[in-house]
């Protein structure tokens, strides 16, 4: 019996939008017959750690202002594995970032010591966003966490915003004050599966920003937060380090992770999309540092909400496939629902999000990104590998994974106006298929019995 695959599709053509169109069959290959896009499921490279988005206080904020039901039918869309697109990773920030209500911290000014360290602002808006979406999800969200800002008191600029640096004499307290974060998390049942050093540290932002040169981050590393994770028991806990473009992450990560005392403390390296789509950088840094892993941490349309665009979707699928194709472990959307306005954030740097929540009309609006990441989210599981696939097409982007239950999950693309025909090869079969101008496809290939 010929190998069948389900064939999931959207179109900016048509209404399609993560349609399931059936089941589609492979052919015996003719001999000598070679394919447009060749499947080697024998190759295996990275194992994926999942895909979610970010918890941000503006889209916890956000969603409270809408109707129950609403917020409901957000987390579903997300995180139900069934009814929604599968998330199974999150993003929380350490205190504010630019997308909180204001600038603000766990600490009272100066307390060296943390003893009045208190997550309380956590628990209005953000923690029980995660707990209702780790319910929908059926298990914990794997967690990143990251800061944007020490306290303003520990800075140079003495400002949580506009760059500074963290002063040396608080390097020690500000390491203790990710571990007095994890603790309160898990205290809440929120388990933190990693950390980065600093978001952004080569960028001074208008909003919550600090900024480490290289070897700032390899000694605060090794001196300071590896140590402070050790003493707390949180060998567990990852650390990643950059969480910044990819246009000078070689070099950025080469410091840190050619230094053996820094490296023994490091996970891997997370990174985001602004600014470049070098994709070849995150391989480079593979290849330098193959024990070490890639995550992408972050990414976002720019410039407010922009509705019912679907140059929006189309970004986020070249740059899933392309960082995908160099190793990347797994996808991390910046907010995962803003506002009307692509807020709330509190120095005004408005964005789009896959979901928009008006809160004047109580009215959800789902952007064609949304859909484009679950092209990947709800059928590339956790624990998925990444088989070769060798492409001979022009025109459409790919990439494929087998996932732990033996399916195997192919996704193409194509950004073209043209329509694009191509075949899939794998092993003595071949598929004959199309791709309709600004389309995406999922192909899940069933186990061969």
């Amino acid at each position: 019996m010929a190998r069948q695959a389900k064939c999931i599709v959207t179109s900016k053509q048509t209404n399609e939008r993560l349609k399931e169109q059936g089941k589609v069959s492979f052919q015996p290959r003719a001999e000598g017959q070679s394919a447009d896009l060749e499947l080697q499921p024998g190759l295996r490279y990275q194992r994926i750690l999942g895909f979610g988005g970010a918890f941000t206080e503006a889209a916890a904020y956000t969603l409270s202002r809408m109707s129950p039901d609403k917020r409901e039918e957000v987390i579903r869309s997300y995180y139900d594995p069934q009814e929604g697109i599968g998330y199974t990773i999150g993003r929380v920030h350490i205190h504010s970032c630019d997308f909180a209500l204001e600038n603000y911290t766990y600490v009272e000014d100066y307390d060296t010591e943390l003893k009045t360290f208190d997550i309380a602002r956590d628990r209005k808006w953000v923690l029980p966003l995660v707990k209702d979406a780790a319910r929908t999800r059926g298990g914990d969200i794997t967690m990143l966490a990251s800061p944007w800002s020490p306290p303003a008191w520990m800075k140079t600029n003495g400002d949580m915003n506009h760059g500074g640096a963290l002063k040396p004499e608080y390097r020690e307290a500000w390491a203790r004050y990710y571990t007095k974060f994890i603790e309160a998390y898990r205290a809440e049942g929120v388990p933190i599966w990693g950390i980065t050093v600093q978001n952004e540290p080569a960028a001074v932002q208008t909003w919550d920003s600090c900024i480490y040169s290289a070897e700032e981050e390899r000694d605060f590393i090794k001196d300071h937060l590896g140590p402070a994770m050790h003493t707390a028991g949180m060998q567990d806990v990852n650390i990643l380090i950059w969480d910044h473009n990819r246009d000078i992450m070689v070099e950025r990560a080469s410091v840190v992770l050619s230094d053996p005392e820094a490296a023994k403390y490091v996970w891997g390296t997370g990174f985001h999309w602004y600014v470049s789509e070098d994709f070849d950088n995150v391989g480079k840094v593979h290849d330098l540092f193959p024990d070490k892993g890639l995550l992408f941490t972050e990414g976002c349309q720019e410039g407010g909400v922009k509705l019912g665009e679907w140059f929006t979707g189309e970004r986020y699928g070249r740059n899933m496939i392309g960082d995908l194709n160099n190793w990347t472990e797994g996808y991390l959307d910046w907010n995962i629902v803003l506002d009307e306005t692509g807020g709330p954030n509190h120095v005004n740097n408005l964005c789009d999000a896959p979901i928009i929540a008006d809160t004047v009309t109580n009215t959800l609006h789902y952007n064609s990104s949304y859909y484009y990441i679950g092209h990947f989210s709800k059928f590339i599981a956790p624990g998925a590998e990444r088989i070769g696939l060798e492409s001979r097409t022009a025109g459409v982007l790919s990439t494929a994974f087998a996932n732990p239950d033996g399916t195997l999950a192919v996704v193409v693309m194509n950004e073209s106006e043209e329509l694009r025909s191509f075949t899939l090869g794998l092993g003595a079969e071949v598929l004959e298929a199309r791709l309709e101008p600004h389309s995406i496809i999922t192909y899940v290939i069933d186990r061969n019995e």
